[in-house]
């Protein structure tokens, strides 16, 4: 215990935020919905409390990864936007995302990991998650063969990307779900990415996320985190894509 209290404090100490830059866009055909009804560019109210996700993640690695970590990320996307004249108040964050390539690494790794949390948050909620239903649920299991089969290529995705990343799955173009996973705050709009489509659910697995409860339980994390998903804000987001 005591080692595992010493490594809490160090990590609370020291945690900041790691810029990376990765080597993984979408096409212009694939819908980019906003994420929020404000501005885009800008980080909105957490959807519950700090606390609203235990036990699966405790309250303050909440706290830190939402007031430090992801703080950060908007602060430093909105110097970014201000040193690389794009309008906040008339751009879409999407489209900035989608031009990556165009933009400077701070605006790459800012603005991906801007909006990577804005997602990230609203695909949880509180409470025991059950399973997709509808249109949602078919479309996984045509593409997956069963729900149980995607669960386990969505996760493997977020055990086996070396480093820091997102795990995620997505709609492509012409209708397909897919999962797949982009380094450091890379996500499937830019136009650097690999893996091409709209997201639909996203999973931090950088160390921040989970270390304080998991350590170096990456599996873990993931295994748990299944029972927080919020099936009803990626229902809404495949239906909408």
């Amino acid at each position: 215990m005591a080692t595992y209290n010493k490594s809490r404090r160090a990590f609370i100490k020291t945690t900041g935020l790691a810029a990376g830059i990765g080597i993984t866009g979408i096409p212009s055909l694939v819908k980019a919905m906003p994420l929020t009804a404000g501005n885009a560019f800008s980080q909105q109210p957490l959807p519950y409390d700090y606390k609203g996700l235990e036990p699966v993640i405790d309250a303050m690695t909440m706290e830190i990864h939402y007031s430090k970590h992801a703080a950060t990320y908007a602060k430093n996307l909105a110097d970014a936007c201000a040193a690389e004249k794009v309008d906040i108040n008339n751009a879409k964050l999407e489209d900035v995302l989608r031009n990556a390539s165009k933009y400077s690494a701070k605006m790459r790794n800012n603005g991906g990991g801007h909006y990577n949390h804005e997602l990230f948050w609203q695909c949880m909620k509180p409470g025991t998650a059950t399973k997709p239903e509808g249109k949602l649920a078919a479309a996984i299991d045509q593409s997956f063969g069963s729900f149980e089969a995607f669960k386990t290529q969505f996760s493997d995705a977020g055990k086996n990307r070396f480093g820091s990343g997102w795990a995620w799955l997505v709609v492509t173009t012409d209708k397909k779900l897919v999962t797949g996973s982009t380094p450091n705050q890379d996500n499937p709009l830019m136009d650097v990415s690999d893996l091409k489509g709209m997201p639909l659910l996203g999973l931090d697995v950088w160390e921040h996320a989970y270390y304080l409860k998991y350590q170096n339980k990456r599996p873990d994390y993931i295994n748990n985190w299944w029972n927080v998903v919020n099936w009803d804000f990626v229902q809404k987001r495949f239906e909408q894509a």
